[in-house]
C-alpha cells in the first residue's frame, strides 16, 4: 500500500502564505461565496496537508476553515480580471442581506422580551424586502435570484448557537450578536457603494438600505446600553 507523502516544503509555504492573506482579508470584511471556484491547485495543497489540519484543535479548524474559504472565494474572483459588473455587485451584497434575515429570524427565536422579539420580527420583515428589492434590480440585469447566505455568517451562527448552548442566552448577549451582524451588513453596503459600477435608481435604492442599516445599528447599540 502506497504510504502518504508529506507536503513539499513549497507547497507547505504556499498554503501558509495563503491562510495568512485569507485571514486578512477576513479580518477587513472583504466578501464572496462561489465556494465551487475554489483552484484545483488549491485543493491539492489542502489534500495533501490533511494530516497537519487534523492536529489543530475544532476552534482552530472552525476559525482557519472559515478564513481559507472566504479568502479562496475572493482569490478566486480576483484572478478572473476586470471590474465586476452591477449584477456581481449586487449578487454580493444580496449574500450579506440574507445573513441579515437569518440573524434576525435567530433573535425572533431565542428572545424572551415581548418589546424585542417584534422589534427583530420588524427586522426580519425589512431585510426581507430589502432582499427582495435588489434581487428584483438582479433579474433585470440578467441575475438568477440569490437566496444563500455568507460562509462567514454560518459559521458565526454556528457558533453562538454552541456558545447559547452552553452559557445560555439574554438579552444583552443577542443585542450584541445582532449588532455584530448589522456592522458586516455596514460594510457590504460601504463596498457595494464605493464600487463604480452600481448607478442611477440601482444606486439609490442600496443607499436607502445602507442608510436603514446605520439606523438600525445605533438603535441596536442604545437597546443594549439599557440592558
Amino acid at each position: 500500500m502506497n504510504q502518504p507523502q508529506s507536503p513539499s516544503p513549497a507547497n507547505a509555504g504556499s498554503a501558509k502564505s495563503f491562510i495568512s492573506q485569507a485571514q486578512q482579508w477576513l479580518k477587513q470584511g472583504n466578501v464572496g461565496q462561489l465556494l465551487g471556484q475554489v483552484p484545483a491547485s488549491l485543493k491539492k495543497v489542502g489534500n495533501q496537508t490533511s494530516t497537519s489540519f487534523n492536529k489543530l484543535s475544532t476552534t482552530q479548524k472552525v476559525v482557519g476553515g472559515a478564513a481559507l474559504l472566504v479568502g479562496a472565494t475572493l482569490l478566486a474572483r480576483r484572478n478572473k480580471g476586470g471590474r465586476a459588473g452591477q449584477s456581481a455587485t449586487l449578487n454580493e451584497l444580496l449574500y450579506f442581506v440574507n445573513d441579515r434575515i437569518e440573524g434576525y429570524k435567530r433573535a425572533v427565536d431565542e428572545s424572551q422580551d415581548t418589546k424585542l422579539r417584534g422589534y427583530y420580527q420588524q427586522l426580519v420583515t425589512q431585510s426581507q424586502q430589502f432582499a427582495n428589492q435588489l434581487n428584483a434590480y438582479l433579474s433585470q440585469e440578467g441575475g438568477a435570484r440569490q437566496t444563500s447566505t455568507t460562509v462567514k455568517g454560518k459559521f458565526y451562527r454556528a457558533w453562538m448557537d454552541a456558545k447559547a448552548a452552553l452559557t445560555g442566552n439574554d438579552e444583552k448577549a443577542i443585542l450584541g450578536s445582532n449588532i455584530y451582524g448589522e456592522e458586516w451588513a455596514i460594510k457590504a453596503y460601504e463596498e457595494a457603494l464605493n464600487d463604480d459600477t452600481l448607478t442611477g435608481v440601482m444606486r439609490q435604492a442600496v443607499d436607502r438600505q445602507y442608510a436603514q442599516s446605520q439606523k438600525t445599528y445605533h438603535e441596536l447599540k442604545s437597546l443594549k446600553d439599557k440592558q
